[in-house]
């Protein structure tokens, strides 16, 4: 079966979840995997779909979407390789990972090139200011994995030290997953 990735962007506003999985609905489409998220002032989705029957040709589907496009949003469909819709086993363990602090350039960089080099897959990044315009604070969460060779103290005392020279809080927390 072939999946597609459907991403759309634009302008936030009511409605639009409700446009692009009534169309999804109408096409016989499942959503097999989906973000939603405002960001800014724009409402960015991304869907993992797997239409009822196998799509020879894509303009065909992009075609369905249109009317997305003329309400101002954006939209990409791509065909994924066959095994690109399914999630990862993720060995190791999961954390999570949160930073507070003075806004300012880097601070996802840097947080993210030290996990880089240790390795941790990041599953999930989420970034936000908070407070207010004379005092922003800068909030990002990443869920991430650790490989399975590497310890929590680690992470933690890398962390520390970044702590020190981005003069922001992180904290690094383990996650269990439970099983249902």
């Amino acid at each position: 079966m072939t999946h597609f990735a459907l991403t759309i962007i634009g302008r936030d506003r009511p409605g639009i979840v409700s446009q692009v999985t009534q169309i999804l609905f109408e096409q016989g489409c499942n959503i097999e995997d989906s973000a939603c998220q405002i960001l800014g002032g724009q409402f960015a989705m991304i869907l993992i779909i797997a239409p009822p029957e196998p799509v020879d040709d894509i303009a065909s589907l992009e075609e369905k979407f249109i009317p997305l496009k003329e309400a101002d949003l954006s939209v990409f469909l791509r065909v994924l390789k066959p095994g690109g819709e399914r999630h990862p086993h993720m060995d190791g363990e999961m954390v999570m990972i949160s930073v507070y602090g003075s806004d300012k350039p880097g601070i996802v960089y840097q947080v993210t090139r030290v996990l880089g080099e240790l390795q941790v897959n990041i599953s999930e990044l989420d970034t936000k200011l908070v407070g207010s315009d004379e005092q922003p604070v800068y909030v990002m969460m990443i869920e991430g994995y650790l490989p399975p060779t590497l310890e929590l103290d680690r992470v933690e005392a890398r962390m520390a030290t970044l702590k020190q020279e981005l003069q922001v809080d992180i904290s690094v927390r383990s996650i269990t997953a439970v099983e249902l």
